[in-house]
């Protein structure tokens, strides 16, 4: 099972590329650096609450797991 240290520091770097991401597709879509940031600032927001818990409740679950000796 990953420590919650683990899993948070999971969590910000796949929103940090997500957020970097969103901000360039946004940006792409309606040609606003600031609506870009807004919209990836929301989408972050809940998305690394989402993958938190996300982690958090596949960490308590056994199936799939390799038993390592």
């Amino acid at each position: 099972m990953d420590s919650p240290a683990r899993t948070i520091a999971k969590t910000l770097t796949w929103q940090t590329s997500g957020f970097l991401s969103m901000v360039a597709i946004t940006w792409i879509v309606t040609g606003s650096v600031a609506s870009g940031g807004a919209v990836a600032g929301v989408a972050t927001l809940i998305g690394t609450v989402s993958y938190l818990v996300h982690e958090r409740i596949w960490a308590c679950i056994r199936w799939g797991r390799v038993a390592s000796h």
